[in-house]
């Protein structure tokens, strides 16, 4: 992208929140000798990309990996990380009912850890709903059983997904299946399991990741770093109330949970969309209305360090068994060999979900600990006679935006309220209301500060709606002025 405007340096942008979304854009103002202030409630920058220190060792909050064919957003990556990662070869698996199914599906794989009946009924359900299928599937549950047949849809789709989400898949919008697993169907698999993921024409099927030996917190930290370096500041533990506006409604700045007014010229958002717009005022009814249809999904990991070197060689694991309540787990043993600081432990995190009423959100870090105890010794991950010698419980507060059925009718009716205000942008998982990856975020990031910046006409609610999964080599009409 050729920047052809001349940026205007006596602008002030205040950012609300040091994620992946909030600091590549702060990064890409501040190079351009923009004023950049950002403000992070939390103790640490990263969102939920951070990582952090734990028995001696360095952990992710989850499992995050980074591949991008996009130029800008691998150009992000390498001028902060430079060198300093390692190319990991991904494996990761599905678990379910005591088996593993490699992901990519193999086909023999599948047909040895599969009773010959249950193939069967694949094929046949397969077979059945491409004669009868769900004519304009709207869930995520009709869109996956028109694409592989329902018996495939119930055995590596219906767990795993309801568990993440909290509600049944009859309601989860189709838009979530269309993002996540795109063009792939039973056919594509089976030739995947037979020749190769030829040419990585699927991104979920990518082998191979950088990644930063560090941590994937090293990116933010580094790009927070560089702000501070060149004139910006990045405030932690500095919760911010609300945006404000001035009679006439136009946005001049924030006001910090101490009640401290910061005026800004412009005001990027990445906190939670339906908390932001709520705090506006005058906001329509119709818009506070659709402001509380939308909700998110909180995050519990369980950390647990065990007495061994050697459990499984996957990154991370999905748990798509039903007998057991968490959804995936990471081995951050087999990422970066810097990561694990030389100690001979090995510290899994098993991922639960939950939403702020379900009891095992409110319950105690001892009886979540012992649940996941539990479930790693059902899962057989841990040898019954290895030791676990510590666990550490972490809450992340709305980490996923729901895609329930029919939530582009209120999210559409906030974007274009939002649309009236041109110095106010939303972006990122959380400010956008989109279910991104990083790469995603930073996009976001990076197109919001070339917007304020060089005036680049940017439609920034089109990031994660029609591009590829993952990454995408092309940027698909997101800027409206493309000469640029």
């Amino acid at each position: 992208m050729s920047k052809n405007k001349e940026v205007t340096n006596n602008k002030t942008t205040v950012i609300i929140g040091a994620g992946p979304a909030g600091l590549s854009c702060g990064y890409e103002l501040a190079k351009a000798g923009m004023n950049v202030e950002v403000y992070e409630a939390s103790p640490y920058v990263g969102g939920m990309a951070r990582s952090h220190e734990l028995w001696g060792q360095k952990v992710d909050v989850g499992p995050h990996r980074f591949f991008s064919k996009e130029k800008h957003v691998n150009d992000f990556f390498i001028s902060l990380v430079k060198d300093d990662f390692t190319l990991i070869n991904r494996l990761t698996r599905i678990y379910y009912r005591n088996r593993f199914f490699n992901y990519p599906i193999k086909i023999f794989n599948v047909l040895g850890n599969l009773p010959p009946t249950t193939i069967v009924q694949i094929l046949w359900e397969y077979l059945r709903v491409k004669i009868s299928p769900y004519k304009n599937p709207k869930t995520f549950e009709e869109w996956v059983s028109n694409r592989f047949g329902r018996k495939l849809y119930e055995i590596f789709f219906k767990h795993y997904s309801e568990k993440l989400w909290g509600i049944p898949c009859s309601k989860i919008d189709a838009d979530w299946s269309a993002q996540r697993i795109k063009s792939l169907s039973l056919w594509e698999a089976v030739i995947t399991a037979i020749f190769g993921n030829i040419g990585n024409k699927h991104k979920t099927l990518l082998d191979q990741f950088a990644y930063p030996n560090e941590g994937t917190g090293t990116i933010y930290e580094r790009a927070a770093d560089y702000i501070r370096e060149h004139g910006g500041t990045v405030h932690l533990q500095m919760p911010v109330k609300r945006v404000v506006q001035d009679p006439t409604g136009k946005v001049t700045g924030i006001e910090l949970e101490d009640g401290r007014i910061i005026n800004a010229d412009y005001v990027v958002s990445s906190m939670p969309m339906t908390l932001m717009v709520k705090g506006l005022d005058n906001v329509p009814e119709d818009v506070t209305l659709a402001a509380d249809t939308l909700y998110y999904r909180n995050t519990i990991i369980a950390y647990i360090e065990v007495d061994s070197t050697d459990l499984f060689k996957d990154n991370w694991i999905y748990v798509h068994s039903p007998e057991v309540k968490h959804g995936r787990i990471a081995n951050f043993r087999n990422w970066s060999p810097e990561l694990i600081r030389g100690k001979n432990t090995t510290i899994l995190g098993m991922e639960f979900w939950a939403f702020d009423n379900d009891p095992i959100w409110n319950d105690t870090d001892e009886n979540i600990s012992e649940l996941a105890k539990s479930e790693i010794s059902k899962l057989r991950l841990v040898p019954e006679q290895t030791k676990i010698l510590n666990t550490h419980i972490l809450r992340v507060h709305r980490s996923y935006p729901v895609y329930e059925t029919g939530y582009q009718i209120p999210l559409k009716k906030i974007e274009n309220y939002l649309d009236h205000f041109k110095n106010l942008i939303p972006i990122g998982r959380y400010g956008a209301f989109k279910y991104n990856n990083q790469d995603h975020s930073i996009l976001m990031g990076i197109l919001a500060a070339n917007k304020i910046a060089y005036g680049v006409d940017t439609d920034l609610w089109k990031i994660n709606t029609d591009m590829e999964y993952q990454e995408e080599a092309k940027i698909k009409d997101v800027y409206n002025n493309p000469q640029n």
